[in-house]
């Protein structure tokens, strides 16, 4: 199964290439629960349950929905999916069992791998689909008639041949919130999630050496993507279950060298907190990186002491391009507000809503270019032609973000607001973010998400809900008379409402959606 020097193709045929060489067979693939796990122990375990999956009816194409915790069996089955000429599809072990029903009929799934202790969330699906093969980890229900994945490993023989694959094959399908409020699976192929990869390891400048933190879930595409790029450099992955544990996650940072720390404005929130009550500080980092949703640049800059090696990168991307521009960390205080510029071996460009260019310096929508732009919504080809555009070339097609940027003359972006998110006021259109950026600059306010809301009179009124610092001597008045000192008067929110704690997606991000339809008391 050794590639020897070819050009790597696939996903898994870095894998393959670690596990074959003698020297890199010893090298520490991930860290799980504090247990390392070397690439050899990697690729026997995948190459075993790739052939069990073989054996169960798995062939090339075929979807697998892994639905796991961040655990040793979750990292080792989406390469034995690979590894079996199918298309994984992780779901977030949090996901209830009506969502993962939704799913599982909607990729066709063929088996589902999962943990013994979420049982109560999957057992009640499988007499309505008696031909889903089930694996799950962990201590099993008694009576529940599922296969044990250890015993399927014990019992499995390594895949003998490679199961032919090509670039443009279904590596994955990744499903994402939808507008219908059903979730639609974005699908990306080896060659556009390969590509994606290298270009993140390019700008982020990473080595073999790296030990990368993983604590967001492998469900979420920043957490897949640690993973993916840890096997491509042949690198360490310290994989954690979450962050709600941050002195765990700490401890393990600290007695496995962590040099790599992804994490979400949340995250970093509370880091941000701890370290105003006892201060934190990991030399040992020297890259930071944030993506899902805007990191103010007066948390960046305040992360400097809690990372004082760290490069910290500011990104945007979306599901269906995976990443879409970054901001060399150089650049932080030169360029605030900026998400940077494409990542390497991509272009984007803005235009208005009628297809028109725009000058620098105007909001437009974003468009994207690049090997990394997904084929499509899976079964949905009606979103899929929203999203994906004819682009400058003949038969190309590039992805419509839907979301409104600037850039400035240097062609660097600048996040304006989701298409959705914007909110029209007085007659003024007002960015969100521009708003939340202020609020964020306030000593005191850890959190701030605003939100438009209907008003008769405004069109829509602008509510801030704010999460306050513990002890933290501020009000709502003391809140808008510093709102009003820097911004124009159409922005300052007609409505501030102090919270204990803001919603949150499977991912973490905050959600505007339910803030909007259960506003906190």
């Amino acid at each position: 199964m050794k590639t020897g020097c070819a050009p790597r193709r696939l996903l898994h045929d870095a894998l393959l290439e670690h596990g074959a060489d003698l020297v890199q067979a010893q090298r520490i693939a991930v860290v799980a629960e504090g247990r390392p796990h070397s690439y050899g122990e990697l690729l026997d375990a995948a190459s075993r349950l790739a052939c069990a999956l073989r054996q169960r009816g798995v062939v090339r194409g075929d979807r697998v929905a892994i639905y796991m915790d961040n655990t040793w069996p979750c990292v080792v089955s989406i390469f034995a999916v690979l590894l079996a000429g199918g298309a994984f599809l992780l779901v977030n072990p949090l996901t209830k069992s009506d969502k993962l029903g939704f799913i599982l009929d909607d990729s066709g799934a063929r088996v589902l791998l999962s943990d013994g202790h979420i049982a109560q969330e999957f057992a009640p699906l499988l007499p309505d689909r008696p031909a889903l093969r089930v694996i799950a980890s962990g201590v099993l229900p008694a009576g529940l008639a599922v296969e044990a994945f250890d015993a399927v490993l014990a019992a499995g023989e390594p895949l003998r041949e490679r199961v032919p694959a090509i670039a443009t094959d279904l590596a994955a399908l990744i499903y994402t919130s939808g507008s219908t409020g059903q979730p639609k699976g974005v699908m990306q192929t080896h060659q556009s999630m390969l590509f994606a990869a290298g270009s993140l390891i390019e700008y982020l400048r990473l080595g073999p050496d790296e030990r990368i933190l993983c604590a967001l879930p492998l469900a979420f595409d920043y957490g897949l993507y640690q993973w993916l790029m840890t096997v491509q450099l042949g690198a360490t992955l310290v994989l954690e279950r979450s962050f709600a544990f941050p002195a765990q996650v700490f401890a393990r940072m600290q007695a496995f060298d962590v040099t790599v720390f992804p994490g979400v404005p949340t995250i970093f929130a509370m880091l941000l907190s701890a370290h105003r009550r006892e201060p934190l500080c990991f030399p040992g980092i020297t890259r930071v990186t944030n993506t899902a949703a805007a990191l103010p640049d007066e948390q960046a800059l305040k992360l400097r002491e809690i990372f004082p090696n760290a490069l910290i990168y500011k990104m945007y991307g979306l599901t269906e391009c995976k990443r879409v521009c970054y901001l060399e960390p150089e650049l932080l205080e030169a360029k605030p507000g900026s998400v940077g510029k494409a990542i390497p071996g991509t272009e984007v460009y803005l235009r208005s809503p009628a297809g028109e260019p725009v000058a620098p310096g105007e909001s437009g929508i974003l468009h994207v270019r690049g090997p990394h732009v997904m084929l499509g919504y899976w079964n949905r080809p009606d979103l899929s032609a929203q999203m994906l555009r004819p682009g400058p070339l003949p038969g190309e097609r590039v992805l419509c973000t839907h979301d409104w940027f600037r850039m400035d003359a240097e062609g660097f972006l600048y996040f304006v607001g989701r298409s959705d998110d914007i909110i029209k006021t007085r007659g003024e259109k007002v960015s969100p973010v521009e708003v939340e950026n202020v609020l964020h600059a306030i000593d005191g306010i850890r959190e701030a998400v605003v939100v438009g809301v209907p008003d008769e009179l405004l069109g829509e009124a602008i509510r801030a809900y704010v999460v306050l610092e513990p002890g933290a001597a501020l009000d709502v008045g003391q809140i808008r008379a510093q709102c009003m000192r820097r911004l124009e008067s159409f922005m300052v929110p007609q409505q501030i409402v102090p919270c204990a704690d803001l919603p949150r997606t499977a991912t973490g991000k905050v959600s505007r959606k339910a803030l909007l339809e259960h506003p906190p008391a």
